[in-house]
């Protein structure tokens, strides 16, 4: 064997040495030719614009979805734990103090809180008792009904949400509940950032708001789940218009 092999398998063996030290905590880097989109979706080699399309598509195209955290709109924070179809979405919302649920399905939403949401700013002490923890049914006239439907709505939420305002730019591979992730920002951060999957379909998995408008996670995408209207034992029918308060 000639010298010049001899120094290669050398060599090869005091870099395989070296890259043993680092994986047992030197903090050596370059050592792996691990290809860091390998089992990957491949979304991560994209540029931040497509990135954020194939996103957007994933997400409209779903057929459910989980949306869970905080958003600020109107000059209000609204705690959010919803689930969304295209025809409809159940779960609760929380402002000011307060907790209700709210239930679409097709063009119906009914709302439902306890006695104290009911009467709350002096509201009928009377009526609220009647209304508590029943389905109120909120007329499509009602400013209530403009005011909260939206929150039941994927594609409203979806189609609001998943904007980053600003120069668009990836920012490095993350983790979401155990996911893979890549991020995507607006701005540097300023704009928002979203943390989009690099594990099977490319949806969208935590987006943070531009300006501290609020953070959502979302989850249990294409996960069913029931969405029928509430037995009618258990559904009031307020009339044209509910409190003002």
């Amino acid at each position: 064997m000639s010298a010049t092999p001899r120094r290669r398998i050398r060599r090869a063996a005091l870099m395989g040495a070296v890259c043993a030290l680092a994986v047992t905590g030197a903090g050596l880097t370059g050592c792996s030719s691990e290809d860091p989109d390998a089992g990957t979706n491949g979304v991560g080699k994209l540029s931040a614009e497509k990135i954020q399309a194939k996103a957007r598509t994933a997400a409209e195209s779903a057929e459910a979805v989980r949306l869970h955290g905080t958003v600020a709109a109107g000059g209000s924070t609204y705690t959010l734990d919803m689930r969304l179809k295209p025809d409809g979405g159940t779960g609760s919302v929380a402002a000011e103090g307060t907790t209700f649920g709210l239930l679409r399905v097709g063009e119906q939403l009914f709302l439902k809180a306890d006695a104290e949401f009911w009467s709350h700013d002096g509201g009928d002490a009377a009526a609220a008792e009647k209304l508590a923890d029943k389905y109120v049914k909120v007329p499509q006239s009602d400013p209530v009904y403009k005011k909260f439907s939206g929150f039941t709505d994927k594609d409203v939420l979806i189609g609001g949400l998943l904007t980053l305002h600003g120069t668009v730019e990836t920012d490095g591979r993350h983790e979401q509940a155990g996911v893979r992730t890549i991020r995507i920002t607006g701005d540097q951060g300023a704009g928002g950032s979203l943390d989009v999957s690099l594990e099977g379909t490319p949806y969208p998995l935590r987006l943070v708001r531009a300006g501290s408008a609020g953070t959502l996670s979302l989850s249990d995408w294409n996960k069913d789940f029931a969405l029928e209207e509430p037995a009618e034992d258990d559904t009031l029918d307020y009339g044209k218009q509910l409190p003002t308060s």
